[in-house]
């Protein structure tokens, strides 16, 4: 009874500290500060981390923004950004007709560079997903996806899905942005076999970093086949 208390009063705190920083932003001039942490620890006499939660739950709700080296401020107004779209839903854009095999589908540990990207401990349990995907029949790409298994318990052993987008909006935790990477290499021998290709053909990598909020729920990378496959991202410019 005791634990559950504390556990309450804290949330009650979270609470208290994020409604408070919400009337002082609200209505204020983009750019504008917002107050520190320093300075709400010592006004709620709360731990630093419950601070922080509530900056950080105002930071996803997008009324702050924290600017490295410089601190956190009201946020500008959002432009609408292109909705994540799954391998079969983006095909299915372009007219294709969407097909994936599986060729890995199993636990592992996760490496420096997986563990970093999905913000775990090296060692920590990952899912690892390897696919062959195709459009009309033919190889567009191969796909390396790296999910934390934490988040998706059981995964593996409720079969694996059509899309992993919408396996992962089931659990609540659909990507809602990414950080993407793209550049110019060539196939591998194992590439250019899987994708019909011959080894040293041009190829386009892709990794994301795919978030739900501010929940790292996959980091994938692709190669597609340079011939077939023409990135498309939307952009625009402040006014």
């Amino acid at each position: 009874m005791d634990e559950l208390l504390v556990t309450e009063g804290r949330a009650l705190k979270h609470v208290q500290v994020r409604e408070y920083v919400r009337t002082l932003v609200t209505g204020a001039a983009p750019g504008s500060p917002a107050p520190s942490e320093r300075e709400l620890v010592h006004r709620f006499g709360v731990a630093r981390m419950t601070v922080r939660q509530a900056m950080d739950a105002l930071v996803v709700e997008g009324l702050l923004e924290r600017i490295p080296g410089r601190g956190t401020f009201v946020a500008r107004p959002r432009r609408a950004a292109s909705r994540l779209t799954s391998y079969t839903e983006e095909m299915a854009r372009r007219g294709l007709l969407a097909e994936s095999q599986t060729l890995l589908a199993r636990r592992e540990q996760a490496g420096p560079g997986v563990a970093r990207a999905l913000n775990v401990t090296e060692g920590d349990a990952v899912i690892h997903w390897r696919r062959l995907r195709r459009a009309d029949s033919q190889p567009m790409c191969l796909e390396d996806a790296y999910l934390n298994e934490v988040l998706i318990p059981g995964f593996l052993q409720s079969g694996m899905p059509t899309s992993l987008y919408d396996a992962l909006d089931a659990r609540g935790l659909r990507p809602t942005w990414a950080e993407d990477s793209i550049n110019a290499d060539v196939a591998s021998e194992d590439e250019g076999t899987l994708l019909e290709i011959a080894p040293g053909t041009p190829v386009l990598r892709h990794s994301r970093r795919a978030l739900a909020g501010e929940k790292v729920v996959e980091v994938s990378r692709t190669v597609y086949r340079a011939d077939r496959f023409t990135m498309w991202i939307q952009v625009g410019s402040e006014s």
